[in-house]
């Protein structure tokens, strides 16, 4: 997991990059970021009903949340074993 693509997603939302956020949806290794992404993306341009970009767009804040989680319980765990 590369860190620097949450970051990066974060950013891109923030200030409403969006072909930022798309060539990111392309480049990231992470198969998961990238589909969150795509939903929230295509739902922005879309969708009609702002409930469903609402809904994705938290769905993609969620996962950025679980995986920067999840990336430093493992980096705790690394320097617990040194």
């Amino acid at each position: 997991m590369n860190i620097v693509d949450y970051d990066r997603a974060l950013y891109y939302t923030h200030r409403s990059q969006w072909d930022n956020l798309l060539i990111l949806m392309v480049r990231t290794k992470d198969n998961i970021l990238s589909k969150k992404i795509e939903h929230f993306l295509h739902a922005y341009n879309f969708s009609r009903d702002y409930k469903i970009i609402e809904t994705t767009l938290h769905s993609l804040f969620r996962y950025i949340d679980h995986a920067l989680e999840s990336q430093s319980i493992d980096m705790e765990q690394l320097v617990c074993m040194e």
